[in-house]
């Protein structure tokens, strides 16, 4: 079979990027095509994530590709770092995850609320991938709600204590620091960083996962953990400040799900055009036909969306509820399209020879987190009623 990648481009919007665009989508599916693609199956199947990625995904720049140059970041728009999130999640889930959470949950909060000191520390080292980073908010007890956490510190002298534990972090097994989110001693939320090696601060791995199988998920466990208070974010507190993070790194997502449902449709359509039953292809049958013209339709729909919601974020005009919209529909049509594109492919859909049951597997994963399927329901109608339903 052909297994040379053709993007979906229904509606004519690579007419709608710019060349430097179109250079950065090119250059990030050249690498998945080339270092992600041959591999990721085995690794997906040992439940093991490919670390020597770490330096190439720097190496293309995946790495805060928004954050400014004089930090160590590439400096591009939104809709730059969208394109590359489609790329990379064409690959793998897995691949996408520790691309969004270095940039959108770890650069992305040193540089909108961090000082210069931990700017000028932190950034350009995580931009290289010489340290990589975790985001620790959700907790064995709140996920939905990330308010309501427990994990706490208190005030000692230059340094704060901090105790608790954190659940379901992408790159905790092998991160140098995490952004970790907590209660002072009033209540209040604040972020801060810590550090590999700090005495009583462990991340143990998640194993027996049948989704994410190739990215590397964990907890974080703080048993007084002595950090200092210069490690505190000076620049925002409240649960407003994570949420931002969310923002970004769910916009993101929106992106990368087109990648999914791209590499389903036209693995689909490729076996559909090869596949001879009845004496014919499979793709001269009628029900064949419909389910790749859905397919290509939703594709174009969510290709669209995510394109105008890059627009306004280059604006800093993207809302939460918007970025909801995008990454609740966006997500749920990949779903369908994975279970449909599985279907055309029959038992052959199944093997590890084709990457659609993997992705089904990992879009079980995408759905949950940064906010789940009902949970962004639940933004949107408040934004559209006015009543929290929560």
């Amino acid at each position: 079979m052909n297994h040379t990648f053709k993007s979906p481009d229904f509606y004519k919007i690579d007419d709608l990027l710019s060349e430097e665009h179109k250079l950065i989508r090119d250059s990030t599916r050249d690498w998945v095509s080339k270092s992600v693609s041959p591999i990721i199956e085995e690794y997906a199947q040992k439940a093991e994530f490919p670390t020597h990625l770490i330096k190439e995904l720097a190496g293309i720049g995946a790495f805060g590709p928004y954050i400014p140059e004089k930090y160590g970041g590439a400096g591009l728009d939104q809709i730059s770092y969208g394109i590359m999130m489609q790329e990379l999640e064409r690959g793998d889930s897995g691949v996408r995850s520790t691309a969004s959470v270095q940039s959108s949950l770890v650069m992305y909060p040193i540089w909108k609320f961090g000082s210069e000191e931990q700017k000028q520390k932190f950034l350009p080292k995580l931009a290289t991938g010489e340290i990589v980073g975790c985001f620790g908010l959700t907790e064995p007890d709140h996920g939905s709600n990330p308010g309501g956490m427990i994990t706490n510190f208190k005030s000692d002298g230059d340094d704060i204590i901090l105790n608790g534990s954190k659940m379901w972090i992408s790159n905790s097994p092998f991160a140098d620091v995490a952004v970790v989110w907590a209660k002072d001693e009033n209540k209040r939320i604040h972020g801060l960083i810590v550090e590999k090696g700090m005495k009583g601060f462990t991340s143990p791995e998640t194993h027996n996962k049948w989704s994410l199988r190739a990215s590397a998920t964990g907890e974080l466990i703080f048993d007084n953990v002595r950090v200092p208070k210069k490690n505190i974010f000076p620049g925002k507190s409240g649960l407003g400040a994570p949420l931002m993070c969310l923002d970004s790194a769910r916009y993101g997502i929106s992106w990368g799900a087109i990648g999914v449902a791209m590499d389903c449709y036209d693995t689909a359509l490729k076996y559909s055009l090869e596949r001879i039953q009845f004496g014919k292809p499979i793709a001269a049958k009628q029900l064949q036909q419909k389910k790749l013209a859905e397919m290509l339709t939703e594709i174009t729909k969510a290709q669209l969306l995510s394109l105008r919601l890059g627009q306004l974020k280059n604006y800093d005009k993207a809302t939460s509820a918007q970025i909801s919209l995008a990454k609740r529909n966006n997500v749920d049509m990949t779903a369908n399209i994975a279970r449909e594109a599985r279907q055309i492919l029959g038992g052959m859909g199944i093997t590890g020879d084709f990457s659609i049951m993997r992705h089904m597997m990992n879009l079980e994963s995408v759905i949950t987190y940064e906010g789940t399927h009902d949970i962004h329901l639940l933004i949107l109608g408040n934004e559209i009623t006015g009543h929290n339903a929560f």
